[in-house]
């Protein structure tokens, strides 16, 4: 059985990937892979793949021990298209509960994995890295719903 704040935590968690779903459903394969401000502002595709390997990162390796490799750079380059994308959503929605539970019952598996930028993983703990997962699912949710506007209104 899940505590509350956990409970409150999926919920909040839930409410921010069905954002992406929406802003995701108003793009097609092109626009998704689309720059608003080449080199400097990501794809809506990119900002998905991100979310993804933040969230494996961190709720996956980091808490649960499964070591998933991680290119950090690449995901900021990468290409797909919108089933590609809400793939990733979905996967990200579905790992998400056994994470939490994992950071209930064994805390952080893995302070030692390697796949961020940050230099304080060993140094925090569960509660930290799911508020902080929860943070960057909804930064990039805001980021993605930029990016759209602007890509939509360059048509």
């Amino acid at each position: 059985m899940r505590d509350e704040a956990t409970s409150a935590l999926l919920s909040i968690a839930n409410e921010v990937l069905d954002g992406y779903v929406a802003a995701l459903g108003t793009l097609d394969d092109e626009t998704a892979n689309l720059s608003p401000a080449p080199g400097t502002v990501n794809t809506a595709f990119a900002l998905v793949k991100h979310v993804h390997g933040m969230s494996r990162f961190w709720g996956g390796s980091v808490i649960s021990g499964l070591a998933f490799p991680r290119d950090r750079e690449a995901e900021f380059q990468a290409e797909g298209t919108i089933d590609d994308a809400l793939n990733l959503v979905d996967e990200i929605r579905s790992e998400l509960p056994a994470w939490a539970d994992n950071a209930a019952r064994h805390g952080v598996l893995d302070p030692s994995a390697r796949g961020t930028s940050r230099t304080d993983v060993a140094d925090v703990g569960p509660e930290w890295i799911l508020a902080h997962m929860v943070r960057e699912l909804s930064q990039h949710l805001g980021h993605l719903e930029v990016c759209r506007d602007m890509v939509l209104a360059q048509d």
